[in-house]
């Protein structure tokens, strides 16, 4: 799973500004209980995101409470497309692996 809570956030923050426990929740739903990052995993990913320049962050104050939103920069733009990427490449391996049409090697 190395990678896969960056891959994840960069995506959501991609298309819209989210704060860190409303990715929490994207995450599980969109992946219909799946994937279920908790906020020990998630807020290091994004404040490392942030610190590379791939985050943007600004405090925000909703119903008297105060938020902390993410949004992708065009560091993090990048980063997604190289990240989803090697993640496509890598599923399509694991595919042909378990459906066994992977090339034979000979010792």
């Amino acid at each position: 799973m190395n990678g896969v809570p960056e891959l994840l956030i960069l995506k959501l923050l991609r298309d819209r500004e989210m704060y860190g426990y409303e990715i929490v929740q994207a995450i599980r739903s969109q992946s219909d209980d799946v994937i279920a990052f908790g906020e020990g995993v998630v807020y290091p990913v994004l404040h490392a995101l942030e610190q590379e320049g791939a985050l943007r962050s600004r405090r925000k104050n909703v119903n008297s409470r105060s938020r902390v939103y993410y949004t992708v920069t065009p560091t993090g733009a990048r980063r997604l497309e190289d990240l989803s990427a090697i993640w496509a490449n890598l599923a399509g391996a694991i595919q042909k692996m378990l459906k066994g049409t992977y090339a034979k090697t000979t010792a």
